[in-house]
């Protein structure tokens, strides 16, 4: 039975840090409220003439080279993005001409927020299987900066910048690659965590600018709640449909939002804090891209290795959430 395996992982952050100390030259804030209720210490923030995009194909790039394929030899790319270059056309689009990406594959963009990654991979996955795709490229990629609202303190300490992608292709080797995954979505929660400006309930004008209606809006209490419940259900029913314990799982990569979130999962799965890659000290949340940020560099720190289980869990706004079980 054949297999769909991650050949190669890239990523990349823009040169720009913002540290807790820079951020308190801007809104009242401390690096000690922050780190306190986030973990992060500091983010990555894009330049002002770079575009998601942009971040997408480096971190392509990257995959590329690590998986030994062409940009030419991709016939499906994916990025998950909130924050595309543009309302129409896709993102995917932008990439594939500016990566090289031939003409003749099909390139879309994912909108599932933190989640996207994992959405991303899942359609990419069930499209190999069906035989008409062989090489898959798929980018979570995030200019968050551009629509956080640098005077509300309660959100611009959370969010930065990158890209993370990844290759898939098809394997005649069972039993390894990607094993499962568990997506999901509660549309009740839509206005915990969205942007209401932009769309076409609330078309771009003079008033929507000067209302603020184009940043980031969060309820952070019941988001905290809710991805806490949703990760920790979604994680302990793919250890389980798997038939697996969770001392099996050797490694686990969470979404990127919020050490105190991560520290729960980490206390209701019986999972030590050791087993979980963290990097949101660094980063912050960069959402879509959050995952495959955090999979390169625990792969390339050797935190990955052949027969280990991972776990990929993510939520976002949406409410969507995910997990993906790998087996390398």
């Amino acid at each position: 039975m054949a297999s769909v395996i991650i050949a190669g992982v890239g990523s990349y952050a823009p040169k720009r840090v913002l540290t807790n100390a820079d951020l308190m030259k801007i809104v009242d804030t401390t690096d000690e409220w922050i780190v306190s209720r986030s973990g992060i210490r500091e983010r990555h923030i894009a330049a002002d003439d770079e575009a998601t995009s942009d971040l997408a194909i480096k971190s392509a790039e990257s995959a590329l080279i690590d998986a030994n394929i062409k940009a030419s030899e991709v016939d499906l790319l994916i990025v998950a993005t909130a924050t595309p270059d543009y309302p129409l056309p896709s993102t995917a689009c932008v990439v594939q001409h500016k990566l090289g990406v031939p003409p003749h594959a099909t390139c879309f963009d994912i909108s599932a927020a933190c989640s996207g990654f994992l959405y991303a991979m899942e359609v990419a996955y069930g499209l190999i299987l069906t035989n008409r795709y062989k090489c898959a490229l798929i980018i979570g990629a995030e200019k968050l900066s551009s629509i956080v609202d640098w005077k509300d303190r309660t959100t611009c300490v959370l969010f930065g910048d990158g890209a993370g992608a990844a290759v898939l292709k098809k394997v005649d080797q069972p039993g390894i690659g990607i094993i499962g995954s568990d997506l999901g979505a509660d549309g009740e929660m839509v206005d915990a965590l969205l942007m209401p400006g932009g769309g076409s309930r609330c078309p771009a004008s003079t008033k929507s600018v000067e209302s603020g209606q184009h940043f980031l809006r969060m309820k952070g209490k019941e988001v905290f709640k809710n991805a806490v419940r949703v990760m920790e259900t979604v994680a302990r029913e793919m250890v389980e449909q798997h038939h697996l314990t969770v001392d099996q799982i050797s490694l686990v990569i969470p979404h990127q939002a919020n050490i105190r979130i991560i520290e729960a999962l980490s206390t209701n799965l019986g999972i030590p804090m050791e087993k979980f890659y963290v990097n949101l000290d660094r980063y912050g949340n960069t959402s879509a891209a959050s995952i495959p940020l955090a999979l390169d560099e625990a792969r390339r720190a050797g935190r990955i290795k052949p027969g280990d289980y991972t776990l990929f869990v993510a939520f976002g706004a949406g409410l969507t959430y995910g997990s993906t079980l790998i087996r390398w």
